[in-house]
């Protein structure tokens, strides 16, 4: 027997699926038993949804234990797109990221004040993107952990210190440490041409620290010196130079659109879209929403930028940037 879900229910399941804390999804829950049908076709899924309360009310009640093991190096991926934020000691990664996104990570004026990864989320108009903080990575020995979670990130955001005369050298010999790991870093306008065994990643090069002195000297030498082999942007975490031109670089470094969700009858949540890779189909974009829309998809119509009516499309019409999607099922 069908479920026959309600697009209310579908929308408070996303939601639940999003939340990051025991208490959002406790919420969410209980607005999905709330708009869940109630027939036998649902039986299944209230008594599975009655379980998943439970286990979180206790897991509320008890006792924070204690971790049997060191922190784990694998960061799972949220928001728009997954950026890994390497460099050298004392490069400034923890304070830049501190000023992209208004958290406060641990700062030292020392090396290696980082020693495990860390994620988090930077705001670029109406999605969030996740940068991740990770240890630094010295040219004579280039940590293994910090290669391995940088070749599942979708991006690379690589910051150098421009108060360090040595910064362009430097530079060279961590890109080269890494493509020995087989993580080969590239340019945001360089296509990328993956092979087997080889990990190719877009990466935006923050020359930072450019408000300290001889900084400006340092930074035309490390352009002339690595030539257009980098994407290089002077900033300043500190003053703050750059880092709206940061931002959205990011955003656009991981190739995604927006697509807004319509349900039927009512107007679209333009505060919340789905982060889908270019290229992504009607189909694509079902899938996000509820795995069921896929097997029950009937036909789309999409609202577009720029264009005089509305299209009636099926499911292989590729979405654009800023389209609105209502899914008929």
């Amino acid at each position: 027997m069908p479920a026959n879900l309600t697009p209310q229910y579908i929308e408070a399941e996303r939601k639940f699926r999003a939340a990051k804390t025991p208490q959002e999804k406790i919420k969410h829950l209980e607005e999905m038993m709330a708009t869940i049908p109630k027939h036998k076709g649902t039986e299944k899924l209230q008594a599975m949804l009655k379980t998943k309360m439970a286990k979180l009310k206790a897991a509320l009640q008890a006792r924070p234990s204690i971790a049997r093991h060191g922190p784990s190096f694998h960061v799972e991926k949220s928001g728009a797109g997954q950026v890994a934020v390497i460099g050298p000691p004392n490069s400034g990664k923890s304070r830049l990221i501190g000023a992209l996104t208004g958290a406060r990570p641990e700062i030292g004026d020392y090396p290696y004040t980082t020693r495990f990864p860390s994620p988090y989320m930077m705001r670029f108009e109406n999605v969030r993107v996740q940068l991740v903080d990770t240890p630094p990575l010295s040219p004579e020995d280039i940590e293994t952990e910090v290669v391995e979670l940088a070749k599942t990130a979708d991006a690379i955001l690589l910051v150098l210190d421009l108060s360090d005369q040595d910064s362009a050298s430097v530079l060279e010999s961590l890109v080269a440490g890494l493509k020995e790991k087989r993580l080969e870093l590239v340019p945001e306008n360089v296509p990328l041409t993956p092979e087997p065994g080889r990990f190719v990643k877009k990466t935006i090069f923050a020359a930072n620290k450019c408000d300290l002195e001889g900084a400006e000297e340092n930074y035309a030498f490390l352009q002339e010196y690595y030539g257009e082999k980098a994407s290089f942007l002077a900033v300043s975490a500190v003053r703050g130079d750059g880092l709206e031109e940061l931002r959205t670089r990011l955003f656009f470094l991981l190739d995604v659109i927006r697509v807004y969700s319509k349900i039927p009858g009512k107007k679209p949540d333009l505060n919340d879209p789905f982060a889908l890779k270019k290229g992504s189909t009607v189909m694509d974009m079902a899938r996000a929403v509820h795995k069921d829309f896929v097997e029950q998809f009937k036909y789309a119509r999409v609202w577009r930028k720029n264009a005089l009516q509305v299209q009636m499309v099926n499911r292989d019409f590729v979405l654009e940037d800023g389209d609105i999607v209502e899914l008929r099922i």
